[in-house]
């Protein structure tokens, strides 16, 4: 449906926004993709609202909890109003209130996260509004001798600081401000034997906050120092850097040019890239990314950054990140002819110094958004060594004379598996298919049906399912239970023989109820179902409440 209004608004839009046409494909792709993940949502949403339902009218009682509205709202995406529609139609109310309750909680709950996030009182963003803009000169120097021009310690503006954590400003700094996915760098600010430990540098709109702990004597504002930024740290960082912008390009290439960033992240250790497409990548597309970045490394092109203004850096063909403000002189960072970006980070000055470049991983992050974590240079080799190490325990574990065989052995140890478990499951049938004589000998008259109820324990789910099968063939007026389990999983079987389920009796609702002894759930159908257990102690209890729920079926 929606891909047809797509068609429309695409025709009515197209010359205003020529992008819209450009991605057309690409457009109604992602909305068929999100209009059947939605559809989804709503087929779950409507299976745990009738569970829901089926309770609160078993409770007697004529509203739905504000907690379980609030469980399908936020758990599972189901909207209020078509809860409130359906809980209608069964003449049930919803609890809005508790539900709108719980809604604001939630809210402040991700303002505090925000807050524990960003860690600056409103306090602490008052007092750096009083600093002019400090003069970055990272991109080319390393260490910067500057001025203290402000001293914040404990939410409040100090003239000197001598003992545990402050944040001091400086009139200019090589210290790189987190900011545009880069995380803010590390290092000292010293004079005279007196140090400062940075352990994170932000900033704030224009102003670079260190934020120190003193390792030794007293700053005051005033004091001329230097500042000296963890130089193989920086380095670290420049590499994922420039790699980022190396994948963004190839994935364009190998995916097409659909794909912009959703957001990045990039420290010492790797970069993180989150990207709008609208499926997972197959291995060949992964491996086609990795080597085209790394053939861009290879060939060793310059690293140039221009500023100029954004018209100019648009022409030239810059990617820029959807929904930034950018100002009126914009940074544009160049690699060869492969990748162009709007970019206010640290970079190499050549590919060449990346290294190499690995995918770590890729993974779904949001409807439409996939995420890429790699490693540069030296992760690139550390992570080799771990890999090399797992590979030989591996070998190690499966008895191989060297890795080569590894494939090999392991098909072969499969097999022997697949032959000791089909041996088990044989063993086990013989063994439950010995009880059925003492089990129908002790089965429970429940009006005009036999209830056969039992725990066979380690049996295993498919010889239960055998002797179901025996059980209903035999004894049409049968209804058999049954739980298997082992020290972590739990099952429940059940069947129903014809003259069992014409007088009523039903085993996917037996089973709904038994399982949910045990905090589980399942179901089935009238004559056969299986379900899930959780509470591993409370089996007999939910063996034993099959007779009153087998009676409560019954015509």
């Amino acid at each position: 449906f929606l891909t047809e209004v797509c068609d429309v608004v695409i025709s009515e839009n197209g010359d205003a926004y020529p992008e819209v046409r450009e991605k057309a494909d690409y457009i109604k792709k992602v909305m068929s993709i999100e209009e059947e993940r939605f559809n989804a949502t709503i087929d779950a949403g409507l299976a745990i609202l009738s569970d829901i339902i089926h309770g609160t009218l078993k409770e007697g009682v004529d509203t739905i909890s504000g907690e379980d509205v609030f469980k399908l709202y936020d758990t599972f995406g189901f909207p209020i109003d078509l809860t409130r529609e359906i809980a209608e139609e069964s003449h049930l109310n919803i609890d809005e209130e508790t539900f709108k309750s719980l809604m604001q909680q939630q809210k402040v709950r991700a303002r505090e996260a925000r807050a524990n996030i960003s860690g600056w009182s409103d306090a602490s963003k008052n007092l750096l509004t009083q600093f002019p803009e400090t003069e970055f000169t990272g991109y080319t120097d390393y260490r910067t001798e500057a001025k203290i021009i402000g001293i914040l310690a404990e939410d409040e503006a100090v003239q000197s600081v001598s003992e545990g954590e402050c944040t001091v400003i400086l009139d200019k700094t090589p210290f790189y401000g987190e900011g545009g996915g880069q995380v803010g760098d590390t290092g000292t600010i010293y004079k005279n034997g007196a140090i400062l430990t940075v352990y994170d540098t932000r900033k704030s709109d224009g102003v670079y906050i260190h934020l120190c702990t003193v390792a030794n004597g007293t700053f005051s504002v005033g004091d001329t120092v230097m500042a000296d930024i963890e130089n193989m740290r920086r380095e670290a960082i420049r590499r994922n850097h420039s790699a980022c912008h190396l994948l963004q390009a190839a994935l364009r290439v190998v995916l097409g040019s659909h794909v912009e960033q959703a957001g990045s992240y990039v420290d010492p250790q790797r970069v993180r890239f989150d990207f709008t497409h609208f499926q997972a990548l197959t291995a060949e597309e992964i491996r086609k990314v990795e080597a085209l970045v790394n053939a861009n490394i290879l060939v060793g092109n310059g690293i140039r950054t221009i500023e100029t203004d954004i018209e100019t850096a648009k022409k030239e063909g810059a990617m820029a990140l959807f929904g930034e403000k950018y100002g009126s002189t914009v940074r544009m960072v160049k690699m060869g002819d492969f990748s162009t970006e709007l970019c206010g980070g640290t970079h190499c000055d050549n590919t060449a110094k990346i290294g190499l470049f690995k995918i770590v991983s890729e993974s779904s992050v949001a409807a439409g958004v996939r995420r890429i974590e790699g490693v540069t240079g030296l992760g690139v080799l550390e992570l080799i060594g771990e890999r090399e190490g797992l590979i030989a325990d591996t070998a190690k574990a499966l008895k191989a004379q060297n890795p080569n065989d590894m494939a090999h052995r392991a098909a072969a140890l499969q097999g022997e598996i697949s032959t000791l478990k089909r041996e088990i499951d044989s063993l086990n049938s013989k063994l439950a298919a010995n009880r059925l004589g003492s089990l129908v000998s002790e089965a429970k008259t429940v009006g005009a049906v036999k209830l056969i109820a039992a725990d066979l324990e380690n049996a295993g789910i498919d010889a239960a399912r055998t002797l179901c099968d025996s059980i209903k063939d035999k004894y049409s007026d049968a209804v058999a239970v049954f739980a298997v389990h082992d020290k972590e999983k739990l099952n429940f079987v059940a069947a129903c023989g014809k003259d069992a389920v014409s007088a009523g009796a039903h085993a996917g609702n037996i089973l709904k109820e038994v399982s949910a002894v045990t905090g589980g759930k399942g179901g089935g159908r009238p004559d056969s179902a299986t379900s899930g257990g959780r509470d591993l102690d409370k089996i007999a209890d939910a063996l034993a409440a099959a007779e009153a729920i087998v009676a409560g079926m019954l015509k």
